[in-house]
């Protein structure tokens, strides 16, 4: 009959449709813990995604494009800090210290001679691609990465095949300091100061570093290879990272094209843009020269002569500890300085570090070296942000980028000189306190004065960028 038959229809519909329910309300439970365990697992996740976005990106930093490059900053600093771990456990930590000192010699002597020659090289070439700077940062982590791998072969022998890639390392991540350096002034979100947007970078890369660091040594663990790989994969994403920063990175709206001067005509360089940029590099140079000098000098010294009642490890653990705080101490407080008196704070953090170093002379021991390291670490980052502020106020855009490899290049040999003395020093603490002293008084003796007449009467030709 049709209507029975009908009716069956609609029965069997009813019992697929009740079966279906029956089978959902079963599951249900097992469905809903499902999507509350993917939410605990993405939540740490995300939620860490969220805030570093929301810090990277206030004040206007997200709208200017400033932020991506603060997440790019920090993508860098955790790569290079994976590197360091892999090098520093093959060139110092597993030979004793008489062989350390000859593989750190010669790890210097090989990189750091060739960068001399090749660092000024890379800025006027910058100069020239003002319409490919993201590009330029991208191939910079690009070569690391790859450097990563070659490095890897190499790193549990020591062989020279090491130092060449280790060379390559260092000028990659030069040219990605002196462009990004070059950018910020691109960057700047409204009411934002030079040295504020400066610190910001830094501070990125300081505790990208700090995160990185231990992870570094935990990979380190399962073999000398893999915080090269580490590096790799980190440097892979800052890759394409790089290309996710806004275009006008790579815009040259408004400016002069870099050329070489004709004949008769002066050409903006170093020489030509006042005293600021000039002494601000002196005091900077004595700066990093402490800071080579402190890190050698007392990674052998506490080798052989510990702190009181601590191991050589963990002696050199509380060092590097002061260091790293007052390094991202005077980031952080850069990051609430006004935009005026860039050479105000430079001649001062000449004076706080000096006082210091002689205290430390004269009252010779384990608190007041870990004090000179933390003081070393505040006023070279505050000194270093200041001078990138003058560099970036006063050095016209077309040869800013040839500045800022210039001053990078002067600074980076500043710290192999005072490296250099560290290893040659015969490991007597208040003789090497003494140096420190002197290292820094020869910054202040130059440097001091001139930075005190230029923030007393103001810069003569000040340029905001």
């Amino acid at each position: 009959m049709p209507g029975f038959g009908s009716h069956q229809g609609a029965l069997g519909h009813y019992d697929g449709v009740a079966a279906a329910r029956s089978s959902d309300d079963a599951a249900g439970p097992l469905r809903r813990t499902g999507r509350a365990l993917g939410h605990a697992v993405r939540l740490p996740v995300t939620g860490t995604a969220r805030t570093i976005r929301k810090a990277t990106h206030a004040h206007g930093a997200g709208e200017s494009g400033l932020g991506k490059l603060i997440e790019l900053h920090a993508v860098n600093g955790a790569g290079d800090v994976m590197i360091t771990v892999a090098l520093a456990s093959t060139v110092f930590f597993s030979v004793p210290t008489d062989e350390a000192r000859g593989r750190v010699a010669l790890y210097l002597a090989i990189t750091m001679a060739p960068f001399t020659l090749l660092a000024p090289v890379i800025g006027p070439l910058l100069d020239h691609l003002p319409h490919g700077r993201r590009a330029a940062m991208a191939c910079a982590m690009f070569t690391r990465a790859a450097l990563a791998i070659l490095m890897s072969a190499a790193v549990i022998t020591g062989s020279l095949e090491l130092y060449p890639a280790a060379l390559g390392v260092l000028v990659a991540s030069k040219a990605y300091g002196v462009i990004r350096s070059a950018v910020v002034p691109r960057l700047l979100p409204p009411r934002f100061s030079l040295v504020r947007a400066n610190s910001r970078v830094t501070l990125a890369g300081l505790l990208a570093t700090g995160v990185a660091a231990p992870i570094g040594a935990g990979l380190h663990q399962i073999g000398p290879k893999w915080p090269l790989y580490g590096a790799c994969l980190v440097f892979l994403g800052g890759t394409f990272l790089a290309f996710s920063l806004p275009h006008k990175v790579d815009s040259a709206k408004g400016e002069r094209k870099a050329r070489l001067a004709k004949r008769g005509e002066k050409r903006p360089s170093l020489r030509t843009v006042g005293p600021s940029v000039l002494h601000g590099l002196q005091a900077n140079a004595s700066h990093r020269a402490l800071s080579g000098f402190l890190i050698f000098f007392l990674a052998f010294l506490l080798r052989e002569q510990p702190l009181p009642g601590q191991t050589a490890a963990v002696s050199l653990g509380i060092v590097g500890v002061a260091a790293g705080a007052g390094n991202a101490l005077g980031t952080a407080l850069g990051a609430w300085l006004k935009a005026r008196g860039p050479e105000l704070i430079i001649a001062t953090m000449l004076a706080i570090a000096l006082s210091t170093a002689i205290l430390a002379a004269l009252f010779f021991g384990g608190p007041l070296m870990a004090l000179l390291c933390a003081v070393a670490g505040l006023c070279q980052a505050l000194s270093k942000l200041s001078l990138d502020a003058v560099i970036q106020r006063d050095v016209p855009e077309q040869v800013r980028t040839s500045a800022f490899a210039r001053s990078e290049t002067l600074l980076q040999m500043s710290w192999v000189v005072g490296g250099a003395i560290g290893i040659a020093l015969p490991l007597n603490g208040v003789l090497g306190m003494s140096v420190a002293a002197a290292i820094i008084g020869v910054g202040a003796l130059f440097a001091a004065r001139g930075l005190l007449t230029v923030a007393r009467h103001g810069a003569p030709h000040p340029r905001v960028a």
